[in-house]
């Protein structure tokens, strides 16, 4: 509790807070740090609240980022979201805060901050700002559109609740924001749908995946690929799980050719343990949900291969 009475007296502080998150957002990335900023302007409607960071054009369903000023900063509250890595958070003006708190789930492997609340426990950043929300319920005010933002951020993040880390305390704070008047079905058609040039893209995917004797997998989408079926680099994102529905496949990682070159690496298991190779990728996230790069096609046999060995050696220790 204490960290979260920290962060409370806090936010009481300052008059204005910036809240950031990473770069390329997800779902929950957008909906904690969207959430957080609704529930700070209803229960402070006197301070300046913003949200900021590049947008993500599939994502704008769930929110808008804010114009700052540079000035704003210097007497601001800085409030960085589901972003392990400080070359990861979008805006580099966070520096430029009198503090800086840091909120995630991922492992904590950069400390960065003033404050920092880091729970791995949890599925999910939103699900961390619900339960900042629920300590202090006699002072914060829960509105309808955090509500939606923070049930969809808990939505993508567990996978619609297939995840390992969706917990029974993650089903009890879904049903809790489930009581506010907002569509949850749009919010998962929304979150489900795809563009017809990606399910295309989906269908070679699907057609020209790699799986070896112990279920590792990978496939590499070059340019060329991208350019043929007019698939933009971010909008790959929606296929990183496609492998994960192929019954012989365990672990996968998806190469992306970037357009300033090297390879975005997409790493996801089913029980491998897969971060540790992120991180020696210039990468890193979850046990079995992370990302890296690649700089050429050497090091995409070196991290196809390491994934390699840790799926044979978690088959044979079963």
């Amino acid at each position: 509790m204490s960290v979260k009475k920290d962060l409370f007296q806090m936010i009481q502080t300052f008059n204005t807070i910036i809240i950031h998150r990473h770069k390329r957002p997800d779902p929950d990335a957008i909906a904690s740090q969207c959430g957080l900023k609704e529930i700070l302007k209803a229960s402070f409607p006197q301070k300046n609240i913003y949200a900021v960071g590049s947008s993500n054009d599939g994502l704008k369903f769930l929110a808008r980022m804010d114009e700052v000023n540079d000035p704003l900063y210097q007497e601001a509250l800085v409030i960085v979201v589901d972003t392990a890595n400080i070359e990861r958070i979008s805006d580099e003006r966070f520096k430029n805060g009198k503090k800086l708190i840091k909120i995630d789930h991922h492992p904590n492997d950069e400390i960065y901050g003033d404050l920092l609340w880091v729970d791995q426990a949890v599925s999910s950043t939103s699900e961390l700002i619900v339960h900042f929300y629920l300590a202090f319920k006699d002072k914060l005010i829960m509105t309808t559109e955090a509500a939606r933002l923070l049930y969809a951020g808990i939505v993508g993040d567990t996978g619609r609740f297939l995840y390992p880390a969706t917990t029974a305390k993650t089903l009890e704070i879904a049903a809790f924001l489930l009581k506010f008047a907002f569509n949850a079905s749009a919010i998962s058609q929304e979150l489900l749908t795809i563009s017809m040039k990606v399910a295309k893209l989906s269908g070679y995917v699907y057609q020209n995946i790699n799986v070896d004797e112990n279920g590792a997998a990978y496939i590499l989408l070059s340019s060329e690929i991208l350019q043929r079926y007019d698939v933009a680099e971010f909008e790959t994102s929606s296929i990183v799980t496609l492998p994960g529905m192929i019954n012989e496949v365990l672990s996968w990682v998806i190469f992306v050719e970037k357009t300033k070159g090297g390879f975005r690496a997409r790493l996801r298991s089913k029980g491998p343990v897969i971060n540790k190779i992120a991180k020696r990728y210039n990468g890193g996230g979850h046990l079995l949900a992370s990302g890296a790069n690649a700089k050429n096609h050497k090091e995409i046999k070196k991290i196809y291969r390491e994934i390699q060995d840790a799926t044979k050696k978690w088959r044979n220790k079963k």
